[in-house]
């Protein structure tokens, strides 16, 4: 097992890429401790895991509130000993920031997401930092988008706050690679299966003029593979990124577009 006797932790554990990562580290062997701003999302993946055979527990937390962030950690590590892996899936459900042409949109809705996911980013590794650090190993991760790095009209502020993670996540592992800490992120193009995605298509329909379909067909067609990713296709990485095989791997965003970006 890949993961056998890791602590992780998940944040954004009740959306498609955080459960089937949370899902995938327990696979692997990991004890999973998985949060979401709602308890009610989490908590029945949770109990899956565990009627599964493995080890999973759930809890409520805001990744956007620091007291929240740091005291559900500390109780981690007291009933653990340590932490071994964080993994940001966070997202931000708020649909207004998406659809609108940057000139027609307003100052506030065009930094909430770039607020809402660098602060989300930023607390919890910074907290999962306080804690690895003394025991000189871990690894942080998070999830980006292709928008980090190409252009995409309407996205609002969306695009900034993925390259300000993928920005975050190389300054963060310059700092704390030479401690035994690795810090990576996934670059995911598609992903139907998600909600994100499915409200990216709603803010944009009018815009576009494409059905669910239409828009479906046109992401498989952008790929080299002509088809989308699959959240489990994300999650399997993700668990070996998370692993030791992967200890050459940091301060880098691993490219899981297929093929829509080349680097």
């Amino acid at each position: 097992m890949l993961l056998k006797d890791k602590i992780a932790v998940i944040y954004g554990a009740g959306g498609a890429v955080g459960c089937a990562v949370a899902r995938a580290f327990a696979a692997e062997g990991a004890s999973v401790f998985l949060t979401g701003r709602r308890l009610e999302t989490v908590e029945p993946v949770a109990k899956e895991i565990v009627a599964e055979g493995g080890s999973a527990k759930a809890a409520e937390v805001d990744a956007l509130d620091e007291s929240a962030v740091d005291a559900h950690l500390r109780s981690v590590v007291e009933r653990t000993g340590r932490l071994d892996v964080s993994f940001n899936a966070v997202g931000v459900p708020d649909g207004a920031i998406l659809g609108t042409p940057l000139p027609e949109l307003d100052l506030e809705t065009f930094l909430r997401p770039v607020t809402d996911y660098t602060r989300s980013y930023f607390l919890t590794a910074r907290a999962a930092a306080r804690r690895m650090l003394p025991h000189h190993s871990g690894v942080i991760m998070t999830v980006t988008a292709i928008p980090a790095r190409m252009g995409s009209a309407l996205n609002g502020g969306y695009g900034p706050a993925s390259a300000a993670k993928e920005a975050m996540t190389r300054d963060l592992s310059a700092e704390l690679a030479p401690h035994g800490i690795r810090v990576v992120g996934l670059r995911p193009h598609g992903l139907p299966e998600t909600a994100s995605l499915r409200a990216v298509h709603a803010a944009k329909a009018e815009a576009t003029g494409l059905s669910w379909e239409q828009f479906e067909a046109y992401l498989a067609a952008s790929s080299h593979t002509r088809r989308t990713m699959r959240v489990q296709e994300l999650a399997d990485v993700a668990a070996f990124m998370a692993s030791d095989r992967a200890g050459g791997m940091t301060g880098t965003i691993v490219n899981l577009s297929m093929g829509r970006l080349d680097d």
